[in-house]
């Protein structure tokens, strides 16, 4: 049976989602802070029938900081980060740490089954690293002028618009039309899907 470890102070949140999954058929542990999970995930070896499902922020210690301290003693198990509070930098630092990725809360059923989908897949070694660019996502960006390019890199890269303005020599409200279309051409909802798409070549829904 694949198991699910979350990792959330939220004890509301924990026991609500583990019954999610303990329905849909994995067997769940879960940890109220960073350090129990810690103690307990030291002594796993690295398996392909596991994941973690870790909050982002918590009072001790960040899920950022944990996925750290796992990959410094060598535990590889796939991370699925959550986050109340999405935001482009927070992005980035997840998917550069090599997340499979993140999601929002209230977290979406579906949205959650295809990242457990992706994590069991990544730990399976159907993927190596990020891998080629999805066709979808090849076509969607194709899609994009030059100019929206640059716009789009600079979201991935976290830069307010004004910043980017700057840079590009144009002005805000030019900027912001730009990134209108980009979400628009992409499909994307937030300017937090867009990092996720990018960094990953990859469209999650």
């Amino acid at each position: 049976m694949k198991s699910i470890y979350i990792v959330d102070d939220n004890e509301e949140f924990r026991q609500s989602t583990a019954w999610w999954l303990e329905g849909a058929g994995y067997n769940v542990v879960h940890f109220d802070n960073p350090n129990s999970a810690l103690t307990i995930l030291s002594k796993k070896n690295n398996s392909s029938d596991s994941c973690i499902l870790m909050d982002m922020r918590m009072p001790e210690m960040s899920g950022l900081d944990l996925h750290d301290k796992l990959s410094k003693e060598n535990i590889s198990i796939p991370v699925i980060y959550m986050t109340g509070h999405a935001s482009v930098s927070l992005a980035v630092e997840a998917m550069q740490k090599g997340a499979v990725t993140y999601l929002e809360k209230p977290l979406d059923g579906d949205e959650l089954q295809v990242a457990l989908d992706d994590a069991f897949d990544k730990s399976n070694n159907k993927y190596a690293g990020v891998g080629a660019p999805c066709e979808i996502f090849k076509h969607r960006f194709s899609t994009l002028t030059p100019r929206e390019v640059e716009v789009l890199n600079g979201i991935v890269e976290g830069k307010m618009n004004k910043v980017l303005a700057y840079d590009l020599g144009i002005s805000i409200k030019t900027i912001e039309i730009h990134r209108s279309q980009v979400k628009k051409k992409m499909q994307a909802r937030t300017a937090t899907d867009l990092v996720k798409m990018v960094l990953t070549k990859s469209i999650s829904h």
